[in-house]
């Protein structure tokens, strides 16, 4: 989505834009089977329970079908107790493995024209991370182009998380939306379409509104990026109260929180459009909002609670703000990024994220008492009951598909979360966000199989779910590598992990030499 879009996204209708290449068809990728058992495995199951083992996991076509403990560890193991291999079954020995519900990211752009990848460059990424399950806030690429892949992931015709498509309000339109009604077509005809849901940046408030209520009668969800240019007539406590299931990233949030002023601090030479203002200026928003324990603070996040509301946070899309050399040296980089996202990412006036102009030592301490802030509320929402989930919004600001949805657990787990609730918001949480928990988000007999494998206790260190694992000493006194997801199973289908994250180093490798790139330069260089 360009940054031209996002400026004017709550004035004008969505422009038309490139769409790139469908995924290829699948060649990856073993089953499903009419059986497949999981031996030995220990369970981290999505519901925040502990971890148990050595269990065997039996799957049968595209669902679990049982699990079943047998025994205290690897060696009591008895196997007359174990599940019985079927004729032309497959069985799988992976004793002292852990397993987890395939990841859900809850605010996964598939890319588009303006960074230049491929679909099958971000699915193979979101695959070789665990990652099963994506939400697709806005269809960049076009609702028909959004839909079509979600029905090919269905079918598993392509190599990708299954897909849920959100269509940007007002996309497909020639002119703006100037009434309720045009609004409620809107939706309607999205659904015909094919969306399952919408996201918005803001917009006048009765045509939004009715847009809300008739997302509510045709049964679907909803997220919305609450844009400056309309937050301060729409903010999360009023769109939550008209129907909005989620909040992306944390605008609106503080404004709703505002007590004794109406509107951000704004400097008088605050120009939106300039996005070293904005995201300089954003910085230094949730020290406006009222502090906890405030009567404001426990009235806004008390209403919330009671509409039973999401909050996507999406950390990990601001880290550069708050340490901009970390994020953009992150050690993926030079093996994983595409050329042309690279490009992208470096400081551009015209490119949505490349705002880095002069982005200095004020900036980041800003940003680093932002996100104390911002997280505690989350902490604080969680703590009280409330729905956090996991999203990523890779693409933008040095973060790439995967590696940036893994580093989101990290930040849950620093903002406070217990490793177990960091699996529980990046699993079952999502599927309960998207309507879909009776099918996904946890290991429990009669959900669909979709499993993240790995050989190393993601719940000891969350660092073991990045495709380039963890640095750590080997007995001959040497560095060496370990974890990384083994195997992602989606819908019954084991996929060797890291058979496709070395085949996006490929692609990779392949497109740097046609470019004559042996290594990223750093701005400036």
């Amino acid at each position: 989505m360009n940054r031209l879009l996002l400026a004017l996204a709550s004035l004008l209708a969505a422009p038309a834009m490139a769409a790139i290449a469908p995924g290829a068809d699948r060649h990856e990728g073993d089953g499903p089977y009419t059986q497949l058992i999981l031996r030995g495995v220990n369970v981290i199951n999505g519901t925040g329970s502990p971890a148990f083992g050595p269990a065997d996991i039996v799957i049968e076509g595209n669902h679990i079908r049982e699990i079943r403990m047998v025994g205290a560890d690897i060696q009591s193991i008895k196997p007359e107790d174990r599940p019985k291999l079927k004729p032309g079954g497959r069985e799988m020995d992976l004793a002292g493995h852990y397993v987890m519900p395939g990841i859900i990211d809850m605010h996964g752009h598939i890319g588009g024209d303006e960074q230049a990848v491929s679909a099958d460059y971000v699915y193979k990424l979101w695959m070789a991370h665990g990652i099963t399950t994506v939400r697709d806030p806005a269809c960049g690429n076009g609702i028909d182009w959004c839909v079509k892949e979600t029905r090919r992931s269905e079918a598993n015709a392509i190599t990708a998380p299954r897909i849920f498509p959100y269509a940007y309000f007002g996309m497909g339109r020639d002119q703006p939306m100037t009434t309720p009604e045009q609004a409620r077509e809107w939706v309607r005809e999205m659904k015909k379409k094919g969306a399952v849901g919408m996201k918005c940046f803001g917009y006048r408030p009765e045509v939004l509104q009715a847009a809300f209520e008739e997302l509510a009668k045709q049964g679907m969800r909803s997220a919305c990026h609450h844009a400056q240019l309309d937050v301060s007539r729409v903010n999360v406590l009023t769109t939550a109260r008209w129907g909005l299931t989620s909040m992306e990233h944390w605008y609106g949030l503080p404004e709703a929180l505002f007590d004794g002023q109406t509107v951000q601090d704004y400097p008088a030479d605050y120009n939106y459009s300039n996005e070293a203002h904005r995201f300089g200026q954003a910085g230094r928003l949730w020290a406006q909002a009222a502090e906890k324990g405030s009567e404001k603070y426990e009235a806004v996040i008390k209403e919330l609670l009671q509409l039973d509301f999401t909050i996507d946070p999406t950390f990990t899309i601001y880290q550069a703000s708050r340490d901009l050399m970390r994020a953009r040296t992150a050690e993926w980089h030079n093996r994983y990024t595409w050329p042309a996202l690279w490009d992208f990412f470096s400081p551009n006036r015209d490119h949505h994220g490349s705002f880095f102009f002069d982005w200095g030592t004020e900036d980041e301490v800003a940003w680093r008492d932002n996100y104390r802030r911002w997280m505690a509320f989350v902490n604080d929402y969680k703590n009280r009951g409330g729905r956090v989930t996991v999203g990523s919004d890779s693409g933008y600001i040095y973060k790439i598909y995967g590696f940036g949805t893994i580093e989101e657990l990290e930040l849950l787990r620093e903002a406070g979360f217990h490793p177990l609730e960091v699996i529980r918001a990046a699993t079952l949480n999502g599927a309960q966000a998207l309507g879909a928990a009776d099918r996904l988000g946890s290991l429990e007999p009669g959900k669909l199989a979709d499993i993240a494998v790995l050989k190393e206790n993601p719940l000891a260190n969350l660092k073991v779910l990045y495709g380039t694992g963890h640095i750590r000493l080997g007995s001959d006194g040497k560095p060496g590598r370990v974890g990384g997801v083994e195997y992602t199973i989606k819908d019954g289908i084991v996929f060797d992990a890291k058979k496709l994250l070395a085949e996006v180093g490929e692609m990779v490798a392949t497109e740097k030499k046609k470019r004559g790139i042996e290594q990223y330069k750093q701005p400036g260089e």
